[in-house]
């Protein structure tokens, strides 16, 4: 049961408060990196018409009293991606975040109901130059913190070592042995093969149920048999997410089953999240429409949609964005073992576990 006593008595603010005011500095730090590489740094706010529009992330829900005193729904936003994208298209080219963002259903030592997204946009650049600025982040956030090595419950990684790349079919080949691409049809509107992945999944050792789609046999692999072992030793990008696994991604060029989406990951800790963006509406309204029958299939419910972004996007340059999770890159660098311990005020929900 959550105690304001673990947080917030003297001693154990005393004990806390060394992470805390690295936490400070580390911020400031990144702020200063974005601003000698020309980013505008901007707020938005975190009241949306639409919270996101992916099926696995959960909103806080409240309603606007309209003078006439009807009810209109609002939602404090997941990410700050929307209105974001909405400055790119009105003529920004280099924009950042430093959000606070809401997502509920989530409580674990890497998660908060409460956090903080830095998120960031660059006009006219390809995807890898993020890759390239989350190495930045990783050796600037080391360095103000005086460490050589970034932590994670017994993991380390050196941030000052180039980052490794591998894409993610290559990851399921060589942590899992399984042919992902295999399971993917070459015609990007037609459904990937989910019973030849199921199976190739449970012969690995994988507890596949039998209402478990494609998508959900994808993600068992990959956070049960992947994801704990990246980024041990150095930072990892994983890199083309199967297309299906990227509502918001530009598709591949060169492989229309994939996109141009890449995850950061540190100690096996996912860090960031980063894409080639992309800008045709229908595309974009078509994959949100598959992400809430999902979401409506499993949980009962459905966002709107974002119908302004929608019909800004084709006005957004070519565009790569990502988001990086403050508080994680925090507890990395000064070795923090639950994401309490680099928060100033963590969240007190009376009777609840934490």
């Amino acid at each position: 049961m959550a105690d304001s006593r673990a947080f917030f008595s003297s001693d154990a603010h005393q004990h806390r408060r060394p992470r805390l005011l690295m936490r400070q500095r580390i911020t400031a730090n990144l702020r200063a990196f974005f601003a000698n590489e020309d980013f505008i740094e901007v707020e938005t706010p975190a009241l949306q018409a639409s919270p996101g529009n992916e099926a696995h992330l959960h909103a806080f829900t409240t309603h606007f009293l309209d003078n006439d005193l009807s009810q209109r729904p609002l939602y404090l936003h997941t990410s700050p991606e929307f209105a974001c994208k909405k400055l790119m298209a009105a003529g920004e080219s280099r924009i950042v975040n430093f959000a606070r963002v809401y997502r509920n259903r989530e409580r674990s030592p890497l998660h908060h109901p409460e956090f903080t997204l830095v998120e960031w946009y660059r006009a006219h650049a390809g995807y890898e130059t993020l890759m390239a600025d989350c190495a930045a982040l990783l050796r600037e956030a080391a360095t103000t913190a005086g460490v050589t090595k970034l932590r994670y419950r017994g993991k380390e990684a050196d941030p000052f070592l180039e980052l490794e790349r591998i894409s993610v079919a290559d990851a399921f080949q060589h942590y899992v042995g399984i042919d992902l691409l295999a399971t993917i049809p070459d015609d990007p509107l037609a459904p990937p093969d989910r019973d030849a992945l199921a199976k190739a999944a449970s012969d690995a050792g994988v507890r596949i149920i039998a209402d478990d789609t494609w998508s959900d046999v994808f993600s068992h692999v990959l956070n049960q048999k992947i994801e704990p072992f990246l980024g041990e030793g150095r930072g990892t990008i994983l890199d083309a997410y199967p297309a299906h696994e990227a509502a918001l991604a530009r598709r591949n060029p060169a492989d229309p089953r994939l996109s141009e989406r890449f995850e950061l990951f540190v100690c096996g800790v996912e860090l960031a999240n980063g894409f080639g963006e992309l800008t045709d509406p229908a595309e974009q309204r078509r994959r949100f429409m598959l992400e809430m029958d999902e979401k409506e299939r499993i949980y009962n419910e459905r966002y709107p949609l974002d119908e302004a972004l929608l019909a800004l996007l084709p006005a957004m340059p070519p565009t790569s964005g990502i988001a990086l999770g403050l508080d994680r890159l925090i507890m990395l660098a000064t070795d923090a073992h639950r994401i309490e311990d680099v928060l100033w005020a963590p969240l007190i929900i009376p009777g609840a576990s934490t």
